[in-house]
């Protein structure tokens, strides 16, 4: 026999509360109505010895927030590059008063569906779609019936959801203008890509907004780059491998690597070259990897906002409930948080 669920007027009889104030403490809202924090502890003390638990798929048919929301990826959540992603998530979750559910999907179409249904089931108040690097997509079919954001995530088709991205552009022109400040105006190429952003590489379409950054801060002043080293993946060996092909035909003066395992490989082609940065050679980068401020001169980069940028996403879905009016642009729906400059010593003036 299935022992009989726990109710409300248990955990009331127990504490000696009325069930209205069993309600209130449960659902979060016991100190803004002012009951006291002695009565709130016994509540839920009670509550956990009597392990009860709460009918959140009632709850919702009777239109009360459940104070629970959703986090679903592609591979933040395993992604200890992305941690300062899911950190922001949780401290704005927390400053909202609810509690946040993780899904993640490895990039599965069909488990990212299953997960999108099971999150509006449970049900929750709310959903981020995350994904670790900027991507484009078709949003999952019922994602824009429900409170929902999505986080370096862009609509392919025209949908009502609200967009946090990082300011790809912003981040390019703060990178060419490291350069131009240090007194660079030649011998500027790009590692990880076509000068004009061909052969990108699967999964980056935030490359053409970095290139574009680049190209208008350095053209204001009447500068070019010079080349660009395509890279079919963004690894140290690509790097190094991009990096010594460039040396065998010309001597840069700066490189801009359009991501810091880029320009880890990179430091170890000039090291073999027998030249020293930055005083043969400067390096920018993109990302703020961990290892940037390890690397000896520490490496300066765009710092991708991981934690700002999850804050965010859920500061929107609570401030606009994930929705945008459908008749403003593409681009008023989406959300651009700046990138920040680490400076750490790998640019100098030309020698």
């Amino acid at each position: 026999m299935r022992a009989r669920r726990v109710t409300l007027a248990d955990v009331a009889k127990v504490v000696g509360v009325s069930q209205t104030t069993v309600s209130l403490v449960l659902s979060g809202r016991g100190r803004d109505l002012r009951i006291s924090e002695e009565v709130q502890r016994r509540v839920r003390e009670a509550a956990t010895e009597m392990e009860y638990r709460r009918n959140r798929a009632s709850l919702a048919h009777r239109g009360v927030r459940t104070r629970t929301i959703a986090f679903v990826s592609d591979a933040v959540a395993s992604s200890r590059l992305a941690g300062d992603m899911v950190a922001g998530a949780l401290g704005a979750a927390r400053r909202h008063g609810v509690t946040l559910l993780f899904g993640e999907t490895e990039g599965d179409a069909g488990l990212e569906r299953t997960l999108i249904e099971t999150m509006h089931g449970y049900p929750v108040d709310g959903i981020v779609l995350a994904s670790a690097h900027t991507r484009a997509i078709s949003v999952p079919a019922g994602l824009d019936t429900g409170p929902a954001v999505l986080l370096n995530v862009v609509p392919r088709e025209p949908s009502p959801l609200l967009s946090v991205l990082p300011d790809e552009v912003q981040g390019g022109r703060a990178a060419a203008r490291v350069l131009l400040d240090a007194g660079h105006g030649e011998g500027i190429h790009v590692i990880g890509a076509g000068a004009d952003g061909d052969d990108v590489p699967p999964g980056r379409s935030a490359v053409l907004d970095r290139l574009t950054g680049i190209r208008q801060e350095l053209a204001a002043v009447g500068v070019e780059v010079e080349s660009g080293r395509p890279c079919r993946w963004w690894l140290p060996e690509h790097g190094f491998d991009a990096t010594r092909d460039l040396l065998g035909r010309t001597r840069p003066r700066a490189l801009i690597c359009l991501d810091d395992r880029l320009a880890f490989g990179a430091y170890q082609a000039l090291q073999d070259a027998g030249l020293r940065v930055p005083d043969d050679v400067s390096v920018v980068s993109f990302d703020d990897h961990p290892v940037a401020a390890w690397l000896r001169p520490g490496l300066t980069t765009v710092a991708l906002p991981r934690h700002e940028l999850g804050a965010k996403a859920v500061d929107l879905l609570f401030a606009e409930d994930g929705r945008a009016d459908e008749r403003r642009p593409d681009r008023a729906r989406r959300h651009y948080v700046p990138m920040p400059v680490r400076d750490r010593g790998s640019v100098a003036p030309p020698g």
